[in-house]
């Protein structure tokens, strides 16, 4: 399922938490836009074989940053070009990731006509005070309103994100965040564990003494009631921060997690392809430039064998189907599957991963600790 990625990097206000590469001045987005549109043109071979079999895409996602900030005007050339240069299949996924304050019906209805047929949409929260804790620019209101608005305007598949483990929600309070989506109707939801990133404002306000450490209590016992509530209405965990109904899991996420090759555009927008990974300047005003001067500021890294295994082993073990034997087996041999096994036996043993049917997947009780079993495994 090979997708593209396109970063937009501006934001109408920083979060507290966030540490993705964005702005908050919009100053030099007019130049940002035609250095994209270079891009776009420039890459149009970076997906394809050298046969020249230019096969159509599954999935193609904006992601920030905020694209929803941009306005009709920049969201149409962007379409235009990505169209003219790159097909895309029947069925193909296109998202747009988007906040809750930039989504009014107008800006909705032109989405539908651009071929966007999914929105992620960062609630984090139903709560005004995690809203502001946060520093989010919507209100609880328009958390609401928007999961409408997009319904009456024709979307289904819509995805939600939540953020658990913040300071002074209590249990209720999460639960009653995850029932408002589920009430809704909304098919899918993204639950993130709120982390503490270095930089960012959270940070400085924990180690200033503003604000509490995150409480990792607090979080392991959100996240289990989260797998709980969520089972319990339909959806399935398909990933450790992944719900879905039948039918609305992430096509492009999923695409990362198997391990097909992507393209992404934008100021640190990282793409790949087997044995291979590209990444750009993470520095908007240094994507501008250089692709004024016809040049795509990227940086390439052959991926060395024991870095294609970890991360294979980081990425199936967060999902519902787990590490499949035979594939580390067949693509890296039994060096690397008789020391993953080794490395597996005490997780076995306590309960946190369980070996059936050739794979190795983690159990309900070794879910919220995956990513940390998952290197235990590494080469």
């Amino acid at each position: 399922m090979p997708g593209i990625y396109i970063h937009i990097p501006f934001c109408r206000q920083a979060c507290h938490y966030c540490n993705f590469h964005f702005s908050v001045s919009q100053k030099r987005r007019p130049e940002f836009v035609k250095a994209l549109i270079r891009e776009i043109k420039m890459q149009k071979d970076f997906l394809y074989p050298d046969s020249g079999n230019r096969f159509p895409l599954d999935t193609l996602y904006l992601g920030g940053g905020t694209p929803s900030l941009l306005d009709t005007a920049e969201l149409d050339v962007i379409f235009n070009v990505i169209h003219k240069y790159y097909s895309f299949a029947p069925n193909a996924e296109i998202t747009l990731e988007a906040n809750p304050d930039d989504l009014i019906p107008g800006k909705l209805e032109t989405l539908r006509k651009l071929s966007v047929n999914r929105l992620s949409i960062g609630i984090q929260s139903f709560y005004e005070d995690d809203l502001q804790f946060m520093n989010r620019s919507h209100n609880s209101r328009q958390a609401i309103d928007v999961l409408n608005y997009a319904q009456e305007a024709g979307f289904v598949n819509i995805t939600a994100d939540l953020i658990y483990g913040t300071p002074g929600m209590t249990d209720k309070q999460w639960e009653q965040n995850i029932m408002q989506l589920v009430k809704m109707g909304i098919p899918h939801i993204s639950a993130y564990s709120l982390t503490v990133e270095k930089k960012t404002a959270l940070d400085v306000f924990i180690r200033k003494g503003k604000v509490a450490p995150v409480d990792e209590e607090q979080a392991a016992r959100q996240f289990d009631l989260l797998c709980a509530l969520t089972a319990q209405h339909g959806y399935e965990h398909y990933e450790i921060s992944n719900f879905g109904k039948k039918g609305y899991f992430s096509k492009h996420n999923l695409g990362y997690w198997s391990g097909e090759p992507y393209l992404g555009m934008g100021p640190s927008a990282h793409s790949f392809k087997p044995g291979m990974r590209q990444w750009n300047v993470a520095h908007t005003g240094k994507y501008i430039d250089s692709l004024k001067l016809g040049k795509i500021p990227a940086q390439q890294e052959i991926l060395t064998e024991e870095q294609q295994y970890n991360e294979y082993v980081m990425t199936a073990l967060r999902t519902m189907w787990g590490i499949d034997e035979k594939h580390v087996k067949n693509k890296f041999g039994a060096r690397y599957h008789e020391s993953m096994m080794r490395s597996a036996q005490k997780y076995l043993k306590n309960g946190k991963l369980v070996h059936s049917s050739g794979r190795l997947k983690v159990t309900p009780s070794g879910k919220f600790f995956a990513d940390g079993i998952a290197s235990d495994l590494f080469a």
